[in-house]
C-alpha cells in the first residue's frame, strides 16, 4: 500500500487556532482549525446556537 499525503493549496501566515490528531490503526489524521478573524461570538454563544438547533430538531421528531 502506498502512502498518499494530501496538502491544502491555500496558504496562510497564521498558526491554526486548534489542532486535533486522531489515530486510526496505523494512520494519524491531523485536522487544523481556524476561527474567523474579527468574530464577536464567544464559545458559549456558539454552543448555545448548537443546543438550540438540536432542541428544534428533537421537537420536530416527536
Amino acid at each position: 500500500m502506498t502512502e498518499t499525503k494530501q496538502t491544502s493549496t491555500t496558504k496562510t501566515d497564521r498558526r491554526p487556532d486548534c489542532v486535533t490528531e486522531i489515530r486510526m490503526g496505523n494512520s494519524v489524521l491531523t485536522v487544523s482549525g481556524f476561527f474567523k478573524q474579527g468574530a464577536t461570538d464567544t464559545a458559549a454563544d456558539k454552543m448555545m446556537k448548537v443546543l438550540e438547533a438540536e432542541a428544534a430538531t428533537q421537537k420536530m421528531a416527536i
